[in-house]
């Protein structure tokens, strides 16, 4: 017996040794990375969602050439891209894209800037939806192959509520709100949409819808009008949509190919890859350092990590970690805080706008908001520095929710009982297995009332303003980026282009100097993923079960009601379709 079992530990030792020279031998083999060729085209590859912060990389370089491209790293390979001799062209690719529109307008600012090169885009593309479609309009000429169909048919929003599930199973949920469109209990609570849930949604389609139909009907010659009596009439057959001005032309991708680099003056199609342009990037001694702090995701007390150490969430230590490796560092001139949350814990968000407070106390700093800036995202948004937003950024929901379910019911179906000793008059306000007395529901309200007028106190800090003409705007209510500005919860719209230009005015930085983009945080290796050299946190799941559950939570955006406490999220998750 105990020779097999040495021979079975001999074997996963072999095993072990054997898979890590082979890994080290992958390492050194792909090692020599090909060069950006002398000619070609480059192609611009986009699929599912494009994340804010920068993506891991594996250990093997060839492997790493396929890391997707965050947003702010596409800004600079399209602005370089127009200024480098080597790149004659783009051919642009959006295929079942996921991400808001806010990355949607910055990615096409950046087609727009390549254009003026004068250098030729293409866009092909495959069964597109109207979020392909509208990154395509950017393009010279648009393709589609000849037995596609054109499914633009418009934008929707729909809304999933448990009430109904949750009465069979026998839980019942204790929500506490301020402001009367903070509904995110309501998915717990109804089954339908409210009358303040109807009339915020319809103003927020309407203002994307605007945004969406303005700016591609301009680009295909066609009032806004025309395009949207077309959207109707939607889905078009590939030939219907040439001869109404949708698509330019129906063509197999190889065909397309050629007829670009016809166009760049190029005698055959020759690919740049994105990810090896930015690797080959020149970054002049006299480009001014400006940090990008990317604040992305749902706002935690503490983030959900897997055994990779890959982090789920916005927490305040990482952010106050980061701050001061900013502030600490004396050749970043400017700070350009990029903030993309629906937002969540109400201490953590107030933890974080603290540090932020702090860096614009020792460096100039801009907002600049993506999809979603809501809720929390906007609280921690309020610095009382200048706050740029897309047209279609999703923000505002200044209000505060409080929520706990009661499995009373499920418990008794289950067969399941339990008895409870206190010390405390509200020793079991919290508790999974009693409703809210009144007397609790009071004492909630305090807080919540507390929590809602300190949101007010901030916003209006921030924005230079009263807590009387904050409170209209607040209620919890979303708005889309155009109506923000106009009520001016937030100073201009723009991109990242627009925020270093104010950042660089802030700072009294030469505009005529290149900007250089420092990310943070930067990018992990796989090796520091293997590890687990991620930030450590108290709030991490010690099980695996309880990591499945944070995990499914940080996916579903349920992690912050999953964690408890007072919430300052977004009354719904957003997307428009």
């Amino acid at each position: 017996m105990k020779k097999f079992l040495l021979g079975i530990l001999a074997g996963v030792v072999i095993a072990g040794v054997a898979g890590l020279v082979v890994i080290f031998a992958l390492v050194r083999w792909s090692s020599q990375a090909p060069q950006v060729p002398d000619t070609g085209v480059l192609v611009m590859n986009l699929e599912g969602s494009v994340p804010e912060g920068l993506a891991e990389t594996p250990p093997i370089p060839a492997l790493a050439r396929q890391t997707p491209l965050a947003v702010v790293e596409w800004w600079s390979v399209l602005r370089a891209a127009g200024k480098d001799s080597r790149v004659k062209g783009l051919m642009l690719r959006p295929r079942h894209l996921a991400g808001g529109w806010g990355k949607l307008q910055e990615l096409r600012a950046g087609i727009e800037a390549f254009k003026k090169s004068g250098k030729p885009v293409y866009a092909w593309l495959e069964t597109p939806s109207l979020r392909e479609y509208y990154l395509a309009t950017a393009a010279d000429r648009i393709y589609l192959a000849p037995e596609d169909v054109l499914n633009v048919k418009g934008l929707r929003i729909e809304a999933m509520y448990y009430k109904g599930t949750l009465d069979k199973l026998g839980v019942q949920f204790d929500v506490e709100h301020m402001g009367k469109y903070k509904d995110a209990g309501d998915m717990f609570t109804r089954k339908d949409m409210s009358a303040e849930t109807k009339e915020a949604l319809n103003a927020l389609l309407d203002g994307v819808w605007k945004n969406v139909t303005t700016t591609t009907a301009a680009s295909r010659r066609m009032t806004p009008e025309h395009l949207q009596a077309l959207v109707d009439e939607a889905p078009w057959l590939g030939t219907a949509a040439v001869k109404e001005g949708l698509i330019d032309e129906l063509s197999y991708l190889p065909a397309v190919e050629k007829a670009l680099a016809k166009k760049s003056g190029l005698a055959e199609p020759k690919t740049i890859s994105p990810q090896l342009l930015l690797g080959d990037l020149h970054r002049s001694e006299k480009s001014q350092r400006l940090a990008y702090l990317v604040a992305e995701g749902d706002i935690l007390r503490g983030a959900v990590s897997n055994p990779f150490g890959d982090d789920v969430g916005l927490t305040p230590a990482p952010v106050s970690k980061l701050v001061k490796e900013i502030e600490d560092d004396p050749g970043i001139k400017g700070v350009i805080v990029r903030v993309d949350s629906p937002g969540g814990d109400a201490i953590a968000s107030d933890e974080i706008l603290q540090s932020l407070k702090e860096l614009a106390r020792k460096k100039p700093v801009v907002i600049s908001m993506s999809d979603v800036a809501a809720s929390g995202g906007y609280y921690i948004a309020m610095t009382g520095d200048p706050v740029i937003a897309y047209p279609s950024t999703i923000t505002g929901s200044i209000g505060v929710i409080y929520g706990k379910a009661n499995l009373k019911g499920l418990y008794d179906k289950l067969g399941i009982s339990t008895d409870t000793l206190k010390r405390g008059k509200f020793a079991d306000i919290d508790s999974e297995t009693q409703p809210l007395s009144p007397e609790a529901r009071k004492k909630l309200r305090e807080s919540i009332e507390s929590i809602y007028d300190g949101f007010l106190s901030r916003v209006a800090d921030g924005r230079k303003t009263t807590k009387d003409k904050i409170e209209p705007l607040a209620q919890g209510r979303v708005w889309v980026g155009n109506d923000a500005l106009r009520i001016h919860l937030v100073d201009e719209l723009g991109g990242i282009d627009r925020a270093i230009e104010v950042l660089q005015r802030k700072a009294k930085l030469p505009l005529d100097r290149e900007a250089r983009l420092v990310v943070f945080p930067g990018r992990k290796s796989f090796w520091e993923r293997l590890m687990g050299m991620s930030e450590a946190s108290a709030y991490s799941a010690r099980t695996p079960e309880e990591w499945l559950l944070r995990r499914a939570g940080a996916q579903s955006g349920l992690m912050p009601f999953l964690q408890g406490g007072m919430l300052r999220v977004m009354p719904y998750r957003v997307e428009l379709r």
